[in-house]
């Protein structure tokens, strides 16, 4: 009587589902945890002005508005466009301080109902402390090349 030989049929494998697991649980954690930073993220061209810069007493409460028109108010952004949303992250960020100085960071080429957006907000909260950020307008002399 012979006896089958199975050694064939033991070939070994490596099971890679459980690596591929453990690598997008990884991936998951950094995508996660990874801080980002809004003046590195976003490229701001703010409009041009004549004038000398009004020295703060305090760290004014940021609001950006980028070119697509999407806000960030402090460190955070804010996911919808609409007033309440802004209304909301403005709360949060602010508390009850009403008084302090809120500086409105919007990128030239920002649409304009974006930056109407922003003061219906602030109005309606009650900030009556509201600046524009802008560049130095270029010297006379030196020519934009437009």
């Amino acid at each position: 009587m012979r006896i089958a030989d199975h050694r064939d049929d033991d070939i070994p494998e490596i099971n890679l589902v459980p690596l591929i697991d453990v690598v997008l649980c990884l991936l998951i954690f950094f995508v996660v945890t990874t801080t980002f930073d809004a003046r590195s993220v976003l490229k701001l061209e703010l409009p041009r002005a004549d004038g000398q810069p009004a020295q703060a007493g305090s760290q004014p409460l940021g609001i950006l508005i980028n070119a697509d028109g999407r806000y960030f108010v402090g460190n955070r952004e804010v996911l919808r466009t609409d007033v309440d949303a802004l209304k909301q992250a403005l709360r949060e960020v602010a508390g009850d301080d009403r008084s302090q100085v809120v500086l409105v960071r919007a990128d030239a080429r920002t649409p304009w109902q974006a930056v109407v957006t922003a003061y219906d907000a602030l109005g309606q909260l009650g900030f009556r402390k509201v600046a524009n950020a802008t560049v130095p307008a270029p010297a006379a002399g030196a020519g934009s090349g437009q």
